[in-house]
């Protein structure tokens, strides 16, 4: 990713979220972002249609650090397109969806017990 979307050049737990934005290491980021390996990145989606194997080029970009992506949906449950699916599996990402307040929860203490996760999460209103 370009420095200029970088929030935080590390990779560090979601202490909140809601009100179009997350809260991270003392830091506020207005809209979704990307949790990776590299660190917080801003993410352009703002709903799942948007989401796609273009969308999450950064991830697959540190597939080798990466195990599991957790993408958060928003507000509502989203079924994985099989096509973006078995793209990243074929990369060797496994990826589970749900709702952006648990996929931000199971990302933190996965992050926590020093898995290689990353995490794609749609901002909630």
């Amino acid at each position: 990713m370009a420095k200029a979307d970088a929030h935080l050049p590390q990779q560090v737990p979601i202490d909140g979220y809601g009100r179009g934005g997350f809260h991270f290491a003392g830091m506020a980021s207005a809209g979704s972002i990307l949790a990776l390996p590299s660190g917080i990145h801003a993410w352009g989606p703002r709903a799942t249609a948007e989401i796609d194997a273009a969308a999450l080029r950064p991830v697959l970009e540190q597939a080798g650090a990466v195990q599991l992506l957790l993408i958060g949906t928003g507000l509502d449950p989203w079924a994985i397109p099989d096509a973006l699916r078995w793209h990243l599996r074929d990369v060797g990402i496994s990826v589970d969806a749900m709702p952006t307040r648990a996929a931000a929860s199971t990302y933190n203490v996965l992050l926590a017990e020093g898995r290689p996760v990353a995490a794609a999460l749609l901002a909630l209103p």
